[in-house]
């Protein structure tokens, strides 16, 4: 399978380095984004200079409209897609659990059950008549943590596992792979302005003794997405230097 690759969200952040990584592996790469197109474009022109190709789509990856138009626009553009990191996500605030609302679970499923589904549903037709294709989520460790505060994000993450299991299972047969990349808590340009200190007490708790980086996660997005994974779904790999052992 060597179609296009659709990253959502990957104007920057985990997103940006995984369109970049799975373009320096050859494949064709559409850069979503909603509000940031002067980053997108930024990747794009990264990916162009190293010799790959790329081209930013605009859209709202939870609204089913927008979903339709951007597949059909990646594969007029790139070819058909071959693999599909669903990592739009939105803000992740932190609220005890006695004044979680209804509606602060609702937030975190929509970036983390319906767009993931309505991006899965757009693509698989295609990937099932062209005889397979590769699904890589991205999840987190703050499933096994249970960090206080992020109820609503820790089950919203607790399901997307769920849908990559059953998904994988339901997709199987016709060669479709269905997987689960779960970071650790990664530095990326949104959490610039934290606090020193709890970087170093993060550090502290992990036992290679040293934080992550982007690029080891787009490095095991990549290995999923490529014909060495051909065997492997259904699974969640954490990826956190041993921070969490589930």
């Amino acid at each position: 399978m060597d179609g296009a690759a659709l990253v959502t969200g990957a104007s920057r952040g985990l997103g940006a380095h995984i369109a970049r990584r799975l373009a320096a592996d050859g494949r064709p790469v559409a850069v979503n984004y909603l509000p940031d197109r002067e980053d997108a474009e930024r990747v794009v022109a990264d990916i162009t200079r190293a010799g790959g190709r790329a081209a930013a789509f605009h859209a709202d990856v939870t609204d089913e409209d927008d979903v339709t138009a951007l597949v059909a626009a990646v594969e007029a553009e790139l070819g058909p897609v071959d693999v599909l990191v669903p990592n739009a996500t939105g803000p992740q605030p932190v609220i005890d659990a006695v004044d979680v609302t209804w509606q602060d679970h609702l937030d975190q499923l929509t970036f983390f059950v319906k767009s993931p589904t309505l991006l899965m549903q757009a693509v698989v037709p295609g990937m099932r008549s062209r005889g397979g294709g590769r699904i890589v989520q991205i999840g987190s460790d703050l499933f096994e943590r249970s960090a206080p505060g992020m109820s609503a994000y820790s089950a919203a993450k607790g399901a997307q596992l769920s849908l990559t299991r059953t998904w994988a299972r339901e997709l199987g047969p016709w060669n479709i792979t269905v997987n689960v990349v779960a970071p650790g808590w990664i530095p990326v340009e949104r959490h610039a302005s934290m606090d020193p200190r709890y970087v170093e007490a993060y550090r502290r708790e992990v036992p290679l003794g040293r934080m992550g980086t982007p690029a080891e996660i787009a490095d095991v997005v990549a290995f999923l997405a490529s014909d060495a994974a051909r065997f492997i779904t259904g699974e969640r790999i954490t990826v956190n230097g041993g921070h969490v052992m589930d």
